[in-house]
């Protein structure tokens, strides 16, 4: 892409390439579902690209979205925004959420983006991992394959964006995390200590190229495991959670429906089936315990994210 042009423009450019990359990878590992595909215009400009799976052999649900939309906000909602200025956006990305069948394979979500507001702007985005039945190796798996992509940018990145992912990625009514973390970033612009967009823009793509080798080996070794209907069950409940934070705290989702985005593509990230059990505590000595146990803050790569 040539950095002539404006950087939003390749910035679009990429994130609807990466859309690609990321569904043909999905659909080869189903084996069986293909991507049904939406084009939508939003009123007031721009539009998307939704694609979605559903009952497939390995996810019951799979969402892959590409937008690039501008137009005006209301004013109360662009007074919270930290960069920019006045009321006019631009804001183009990719966005996902995979919800495989088997509570034995990790949900996963993941979201890279560009934005203008006024004279403004700047990236954000990140991936986490929400298993239901975790494996200490594929945690670990998941967040050296992240720290190995923001190392070859700034070895402060991955400790500080596993911190702000942590953070982010926290249900306070809950006081749990949705999952086991993996690296989150917003309003990455010129200001304050930040590189150049160009720097920022090449980490985003970056981070964006290794979603892929990060997610797909651990649904490898994951998806032919046996399970019961206990264990769906506790999927589940665990949705449930997932879908709490997806309604009430995501800024995604937020951003979405405050600038009257498209509601079917904004809300594709929401499992298509979850459970609330009243006052719903795992027993002592239960795998559905111990797995609670990862569901908190930790250094999976050891002290110093070695």
């Amino acid at each position: 892409m040539s950095k002539q042009q404006p950087l939003r423009k390749r910035a679009a450019r990429f994130f609807a390439s990466l859309q690609d990359e990321i569904c043909e990878a999905i659909e080869r590992l189903d084996g069986r579902a293909r991507f049904r595909e939406d084009l939508w215009q939003r009123e007031g400009g721009g539009g998307g690209r939704t694609r979605v799976i559903e009952q497939g052999a390995v996810f019951e649900k799979a969402g892959v979205n590409f937008s690039e939309v501008e137009g005006v906000m209301e004013e109360a909602f662009a007074a919270r925004m930290k960069v920019g200025d006045g009321t006019e956006f631009y804001a183009t990305g990719v966005s996902l959420v995979l919800h495989p069948a088997s509570p034995m394979v990790p949900t996963v979500h993941a979201n890279f983006r560009y934005l203008e507001r006024g004279s403004g702007g700047w990236f954000g985005g990140g991936t986490d991992l929400t298993p239901y039945y975790p494996h200490l190796e594929d945690v670990i798996h998941f967040h050296r394959t992240l720290k190995e992509a923001c190392d070859r940018f700034d070895p402060s990145y991955y400790p500080r964006f596993k911190k702000w992912c942590d953070e982010y990625f926290f249900i306070p009514h809950r006081n749990e995390t949705r999952g086991v973390g993996g690296v989150f970033f917003d309003h990455l612009t010129v200001q304050g200590e930040e590189r150049d967009m160009e720097f920022l823009f090449e980490f985003v793509q970056g981070v964006g190229r290794v979603f892929l080798p990060a997610y797909i080996p651990i649904v490898e070794r994951r998806k032919s495991d046996s399970y019961t209907e206990r264990e769906r069950e506790f999927q589940l409940i665990r949705r449930g959670r997932y879908a709490e934070f997806n309604l009430v705290y995501d800024r995604g989702t937020q951003f979405g429906l405050e600038t009257k985005g498209r509601t079917e593509s904004i809300l594709m990230s929401l499992p298509p089936l979850a459970r609330w059990a009243y006052d719903y505590r795992p027993q002592p000595g239960t795998r559905e315990r111990e797995a609670w146990d990862f569901f908190r803050p930790r250094e999976w790569l050891g002290e110093g994210g070695q």
